[in-house]
């Protein structure tokens, strides 16, 4: 509210206990958090969901045949899973997409990805409309992961296609797979290119928002975030031994060894650090806020549903009740109207059959008036007959003629 002054409290009052009392409702509750991994075959995406979450999420994949058909299109995997750290509880979802670029022709092959995204949209949507919203279950996708080929020339037009797609849909974090393939400086330049070709089409990627709350040790943490996008990432669940005797998760070659956890070696930790341990609310909280309120606003619009801005400015109690007043005036004329009209049209109706009525009457009258008339004139007519001597109906005589008398 505009003009709200500021006061200081004279003593202790307890509502600085809310942020404890928030923590308190949603480690009892649990948290949930969905994430959808897209990118070709081959580019570690189930390695990097198990290497984020220290934890064996995806099985291990079985080799499959050759005589074994490809799938014709892009298909949606979901694993879902329940997993605990120091007594906080998530129920993470993750949505993957095989198939996604491995065609001839990957024209479309963005379409059951969006289809996806909206389609859980939609279900939120529906649940919200519903009487009982006690149990709404949310599949909305917070955060998804794009993963690029490590080409180190620049984005190829499935990706470019992709991300101008979806970007207006849902949290996009850009993420260099299986970077270690190439050199430091390769990485660099390939990052430029990616930057310069997402800002030449307009893509909106995540990033992460400024609070006035904010500290300076904070803001800086998150701008040395920011700058690693696109995250240049590898990823491994195996433990593997250092040169020095450290056994760290990452990858060996015969030339050495990748840590995963290295931030030396990889941007692994900045992306675990934005979408885990610091983000991952804001991820939720951009979701619901700007994504999914920019559907809903288009879909209920496209329904026929119109906003009502009257709701939100201040009214005048008088005015607000003369106004309630006129409109129960009006509509009293209205329905006053509405009974003259039928009443009229009701006695209209009376009359036209009376009159219907007496003009069959007459009809008749008449038929039987004329009738009787002629009733009376046969009788007359027999009368006079009668009084003449002949008779009623005449008999018919022989004609006499001449004849001679027998010779």
């Amino acid at each position: 509210m505009n003009g709200a002054l500021r006061k200081k409290l004279q003593g202790y009052v307890g509502f600085a206990n809310l942020p404890n009392q928030v923590h308190r409702k949603s480690v009892k509750k649990g948290f949930q958090f969905t994430v959808m991994v897209v990118g070709e075959s081959g580019l570690g995406k189930s390695t990097l969901v198990n290497t984020l979450f220290n934890a064996p999420l995806y099985p291990s994949k079985d080799h499959v045949l050759l005589s074994e058909e490809s799938p014709k299109t892009v298909g949606i995997q979901v694993l879902s899973t329940d997993i605990e750290e120091n007594g906080v509880r998530l129920k993470l979802n993750v949505v993957d997409t095989p198939g996604f670029g491995d065609f001839i022709n990957n024209e479309e092959s963005w379409k059951p990805i969006l289809e996806t995204i909206e389609g859980r949209f939609d279900s939120y949507l529906e649940q919200e409309n519903r009487v009982n919203r006690s149990k709404i279950t949310d599949l909305r996708v917070n955060a998804c992961l794009y993963f690029i080929a490590p080409t180190g020339h620049s984005l190829k037009a499935l990706d470019i296609e992709f991300m101008k797609r979806l970007h207006k849909k849902v949290n996009l974090i850009p993420v260099i797979a299986k970077s270690d393939t190439l050199t430091h400086e390769e990485i660099a330049a390939f990052k430029e290119r990616i930057l310069l070709d997402i800002a030449h089409h307009d893509i909106k990627i995540y990033h992460a928002q400024h609070y006035d709350s904010d500290d300076i040790e904070t803001i800086n943490e998150t701008k040395d975030v920011m700058s690693k996008i696109p995250f240049a990432i590898v990823g491994s669940d195996k433990i593997i031994e250092t040169p020095d005797g450290r056994h760290v998760r990452g990858r060996k070659y015969p030339w050495g060894a990748i840590e995963v956890d290295n931030e030396e070696h990889c941007d692994f930790v900045k992306l675990r650090q934005m979408l885990v341990r610091t983000h991952m609310e804001e991820l939720r909280e951009f979701t619901n806020d700007i994504h999914y309120e920019n559907y809903r606003t288009e879909k209920l619009l496209v329904l026929g549903y119109q906003q009502d801005n009257t709701v939100f400015r201040e009214v005048d109690p008088l005015a607000k009740l003369e106004e309630e007043r006129a409109l129960h005036e009006a509509k009293l004329v209205k329905m006053e109207q509405d009974m003259k009209h039928v009443f009229q049209q009701k006695v209209q109706e009376k009359e036209s059959k009376l009159t219907q009525s007496e003009q069959e009457l007459y009809t008749k009258h008449k038929e039987m008036k004329d009738a009787l008339e002629k009733q009376r004139l046969d009788l007359e007519e027999k009368k006079r007959r009668i009084e003449q001597g002949r008779p009623i109906t005449p008999e018919k005589t022989k004609k006499k003629g001449f004849g001679f008398a027998g010779k």
